[in-house]
């Protein structure tokens, strides 16, 4: 899953963080790789291009919104 998230990806969050007051569902973008991709840091960002939060998180703590149809195959865990 890790290798499926890249820098610039539009991210939700699948877990709540209430003590970064940030819930699941909240959309943000991949600014940066930490620890070798075993965390990102994620920038939440409001309607007018403002962040804020932004905080490194687990891949297990996000998922990538995708646009595009995905294929069966795309589904599958490697």
């Amino acid at each position: 899953m890790k290798d499926s998230i890249k820098l610039l990806d539009v991210v939700a969050l699948t877990v709540d963080l209430p003590e970064h007051k940030l819930w699941r569902g909240q959309v943000g973008t991949v600014v940066e790789t930490l620890a070798h991709g075993n965390a990102f840091e994620i920038e939440f960002s409001d309607r007018d291009g403002r962040t804020y939060a932004s905080l490194g998180l687990r891949p297990d703590q996000i998922m990538v919104l995708q646009y595009d149809p995905l294929s069966a195959r795309e589904l599958v865990p490697a």
